[in-house]
């Protein structure tokens, strides 16, 4: 998306993740209320447009959100969905109200119980009239492909898969909103229950519950505000994934190498430049693959990325400082929602016990949402932001 005005991020909300037993709604409430006071905002009538993004819990899922703080009725009200991805195409279409003048301040929401929705032990699959959802092509089995190509053309181990876990639940130790935290072995991991080879139980984001949320103001709203620490909107990226009938490469991923490429040539920042990065981990195999496809290391060298320490604390890149899916759990509808809040409270240094050192001045997020025959992924969005200060 061409910005054809600087947009800004007021403020930003996020739920813990894990095991809710209030449904969905009262999860984004608690979110977009964060938002909104942490936007200097004292009624909500201020806010011009919204966008709520979720996967599985019905419809009207936005009013549901809004009612209760007294939204509906005040301003359009657009509910996003799109698998994974709907939390952060909600805070797209948020900010593209914004960069086009439709509005000042426009808020995005990400929220999602599946607790409460679906049967323990249902594993979640493309949409049921997809061929192939209809022969069993979950998104754990389409993973535990790539990972097992991966092992075959590289010579990779488990073992090395392991280290994403390691690497990610040891960031998140110190963060309040994460569910699996602390020190785990690459053994533990690795004889963990078998779930699809070569992943494992801990080489699996946990299904979990959860919200995030974001305001989004023009430059002159920032100023009203009164903001601080506004964090600058430098690029926006949404694709949708190419289909092709045909063989196609599945250790690389069509949609993020394009979806990565559009965002650095918008924003002019290139992937050397990135000093944090919230990615899809669904997987562990899923982390090592992005290295190479969004240009964080040259093809072939995503494994040695790993292994030399260049995506954790004092590398080139710290890719999920928050803990990532690993370690929150992948509410569909809410990760990427929480993913952007995660990386305002970086660049402004609101992080504790896992900030990042120095203090990042740009940060990336990234997620791919569903699976239809003859594409890698439905859609990716992308988001760019910097310390605008």
């Amino acid at each position: 998306m061409r910005l054809d005005r600087e947009v800004y991020i007021a403020g930003v909300g996020e739920t813990t993740f894990g095991r809710h037993k209030v449904d969905f709604d009262v999860l984004g409430r608690q979110a977009a209320l964060q938002a909104i006071q942490a936007s200097n905002i004292d009624s909500p009538d201020v806010i011009q447009s919204a966008f709520v993004g979720n996967a599985t819990n019905g419809l009207c899922t936005g009013q549901r959100v809004f009612k209760d703080l007294g939204m509906c009725g005040n301003m359009p009200i657009i509910n996003v969905e799109s698998a994974c991805s709907a939390g952060a195409m909600a805070i797209y279409c948020a900010i593209k109200d914004v960069a086009t003048g439709m509005t000042d301040i426009s808020i995005g929401v990400g929220a999602e119980n599946h607790s409460l929705h679906r049967d323990t032990g249902a594993a979640f699959a493309p949409d049921m009239t997809d061929i192939e959802a209809r022969h069993g092509a979950v998104m754990t089995g389409k993973y535990s492909l790539r990972a097992n190509r991966f092992l075959y053309e590289t010579g990779a181990t488990i073992e090395d898969l392991a280290m994403v876990t390691v690497k990610n639940r040891k960031h998140a130790t110190n963060n309040p909103n994460a569910w699996f935290k602390g020190k785990i072995s690459v053994e533990e991991i690795v004889n963990s229950r078998m779930i699809a080879y070569p992943l494992t139980l801990h080489q699996c984001c946990a299904i979990s519950d959860g919200a995030g949320a974001a305001v989004v103001c023009s430059k002159e709203m920032i100023k009203k505000l009164k903001i601080n620490k506004p964090i600058k909107v430098a690029g926006a990226a949404l694709c949708s994934g190419p289909y092709h009938n045909r063989p196609r490469d599945i250790v690389a991923d069509d949609i993020t190498e394009m979806t990565s490429d559009l965002l650095y040539e918008e924003s002019g920042i290139g992937p050397e430049e990135v000093d944090i990065l919230e990615l899809h981990d669904a997987f562990t195999i899923a982390e090592i693959l992005y290295y190479e496809c969004m240009r964080l290391c040259k093809k072939g060298d995503a494994l040695k990325f790993l292994r030399d320490g260049q995506s954790t604390y004092g590398g080139q890149c710290v890719v999920s400082p928050r803990g990532g899916m690993l370690s929150y759990g992948h509410p569909i509808g809410a990760s990427g929602a929480a993913q952007i809040a995660a990386n305002v409270k970086q660049i402004r240094g609101e992080c504790g016990g896992y900030q990042v050192d120095p203090i990042p001045k740009v940060a990336m997020s990234h997620v791919t949402g569903g699976g239809l025959a003859g594409t890698e992924h439905a859609a990716c969005t992308m988001h760019m932001l910097v310390k605008g200060w």
